[in-house]
């Protein structure tokens, strides 16, 4: 094998090794710009901006990751998004 295959690898058992799992949320037609902020302030910890910047990429994109982590962290905040009536699912 050659140092670049074994360097090409390397780097590919490393990415799937720290990959980690993200919320994606969806657009809807249902929910506010103001509810949305604040579910993803309440149950995602985002700051009022950060949130208000998902939002708008939801709304202009379709979707928008909103959360990266292990899954036992986001699951948890998965199902409290859905109860609220958002569209996520972990990915």
């Amino acid at each position: 094998m050659s140092v670049q295959e074994e360097v090409l690898e390397e780097l590919l058992t490393q990415t799937e090794e720290t990959r980690q799992n993200e919320i994606v949320v969806f657009n809807d037609d249902v929910n506010t710009f103001d509810y949305v902020i604040e579910m993803l302030m309440n149950t995602c910890d985002h700051d009022p901006l950060q949130a208000e910047q998902c939002t708008m990429l939801i709304h202009y994109k379709g979707k928008c990751a909103v959360k990266t982590g292990d899954y036992d962290d986001l699951e948890p905040r998965c199902s409290a998004l859905l109860e609220a009536g958002l569209s996520a699912e972990i990915q």
